[in-house]
């Protein structure tokens, strides 16, 4: 059981690494992701406030923003396969999904502006530091949420164990983003923009 669940989160972390991190902009990018992501992983044990402005501001950002303006988006000869195909079998977010997600990050501030309380569930907020402190816990809950969301929807459409898979993938990106494109920024330092082992690699897999 525990060998299959880690044969399968190695196939998963394979797939995402070969399919969408030909960029060495988007790896350079993941990499400062990884890093910031840790550091709110550490403040989410004092300040979940602070560790959800950070994850959502600098780590979600910068690791969506290489996948949608700096990773090649045409036919992939590497793995033989179209964006769309890529799209297709994609286990967690795929752009379009993204997409989605990211609008319910950037529009849910305009809700708790208009309705300070949001629903209720909050103490009307005074000052624009109070704003700040309520949206990052709202953005809390869409992290922890969207999570949750694809992890359950995973459990109806393939199984529990990928579901469970894809959410430590998730979980433990980061450590595995920082170990695998710590090189990366120097890489693009030398005027590297594709990735020419992604080839070597996915012949020799």
């Amino acid at each position: 059981m525990i060998k299959n669940f880690l044969q399968e989160l190695r196939t998963q972390r394979w797939d995402d690494h070969r399919f969408y991190h030909h960029s060495r902009i988007n790896q350079s990018l993941h990499f400062v992701s990884a890093l910031s992501f840790l550091f709110a992983y550490v403040m989410l044990f004092f300040d979940p406030v602070v560790s959800a402005l950070v994850g959502w501001l600098v780590s979600m950002t910068s690791r969506q923003a290489g996948h949608f303006f700096f990773e090649p988006k045409g036919y992939d000869h590497v793995n033989q396969a179209t964006h769309e195909h890529k799209e297709d079998i994609k286990v967690g977010y795929n752009l379009q999904r993204k997409v989605v997600l990211m609008a319910i990050w950037a529009l849910s501030p305009m809700v708790l502006y208009f309705d300070p309380t949001l629903f209720g569930l909050f103490k009307p907020w005074v000052t624009m530091v109070d704003f700040a402190r309520q949206v990052a816990k709202v953005w809390l809950a869409v992290g922890i949420g969207g999570l949750l969301f694809r992890t359950i929807h995973l459990f109806f459409i393939r199984d529990i164990e990928t579901g469970l898979v894809w959410m430590t993938k998730i979980v433990t990106d980061p450590f595995h983003d920082l170990k695998l494109y710590h090189k990366a920024p120097l890489f693009l330092m030398k005027g590297e923009l594709i990735d020419p082992g992604l080839e070597k690699h996915v012949k020799h897999a």
